[in-house]
């Protein structure tokens, strides 16, 4: 192979290899280890079923273990596939228009998958509801307390705040930039917090699980959903802040602030019909 064929960003990017063939784009393993991960979430929830009863064919541990670790596998194969096809040239050296117009376009392409799944699962949802289920809402506890309002302003401000920290740095005020990016951050960690002290007090002290009839998978389903995009969320922000640190932006390049603020906002806008739908719906139908 000649110089002119020679790459310089594969020693540090594995598993990945040279194109096949040349020009159309370079053979990667981090897609197929995001696929087993997605795909080993369903595999998890039918360990969680078989290990139920009193004729388990499992353990009990053995689905919410084979869940974190699936989960796990998919973040990191989700991170690989993404660095290696975009952010490399972002972060190694200053991207052009073009670059930066793709991954804009491939974060929307993103979010509109995001926004099918989360469709079809409320599609469901209302279906459902349609029909005569004048117990679905027995035994639920209250839902719109002090917490999910204080959650749901700390999510509205991390929006807000993230929004002044990119205008600073289409501004190269880096400083209020960063003081945005930490806040946005601080902001995103304390909903996960509240999310996961709100289903302790659920779980433990309401009694009130996933198994706990219709509303109740629906409730943790679609609320464990969207706190699983929030923590991936603040896992993109905390590398967007990261490079912040080490002085990465400027007015001129900062694509991968823009596509982060992208996948925030829309985790936020969901948040809030969220809870309108489950929240106050639920309420309602009681």
């Amino acid at each position: 192979m000649g110089t002119e064929d020679a790459h310089d960003d594969h020693g540090h990017h594995l598993p990945a290899v040279e194109d096949w063939p040349r020009g159309f784009g370079e053979a990667s393993w981090w897609p197929f280890v995001t696929a087993f991960g997605a795909a080993g979430v369903y595999v998890a929830a039918a360990l969680y079923i078989l290990g139920r009863g009193d004729s388990a064919i499992v353990g009990p541990l053995v689905g919410p273990a084979a869940l974190v670790a699936t989960i796990g596998i998919f973040l990191v194969g989700l991170y690989g596939w993404t660095y290696h096809a975009f952010v490399v040239k972002f972060w190694s050296r200053d991207a052009s228009a073009q670059s930066a117009n793709k991954l804009r376009w491939g974060m929307l392409a993103f979010l509109g998958s995001e926004l099918a799944t989360f469709g079809g699962l409320f599609g469901y949802y209302f279906y459902i509801r349609t029909g005569d289920w004048e117990s679905i809402f027995v035994g639920i506890p209250e839902l719109t307390g002090s917490l999910v309002l204080i959650n749901t302003t700390l999510l509205v401000l991390s929006s807000v705040t993230l929004h002044y920290a990119h205008i600073a740095i289409r501004k190269n005020e880096r400083r209020k930039f960063i003081g945005g990016l930490a806040a946005t951050l601080l902001l995103g960690v304390v909903f996960i917090g509240g999310q996961v002290y709100e289903y302790y007090e659920f779980i433990i002290h309401e009694g009130f699980t996933i198994t706990s009839g219709f509303f109740g998978s629906a409730f943790f389903g679609l609320t464990g959903l969207h706190g699983l995009h929030v923590s991936l969320g603040a896992v993109l922000l905390g590398i967007v802040f990261v490079r912040a640190l080490l002085g990465q932006y400027s007015a001129a390049r900062h694509v991968s602030v823009s596509t982060a603020s992208m996948y925030w906002h829309f985790v936020d806008v969901v948040w809030i019909f969220l809870v309108v739908v489950l929240y106050v719906g639920a309420e309602v139908g009681a």
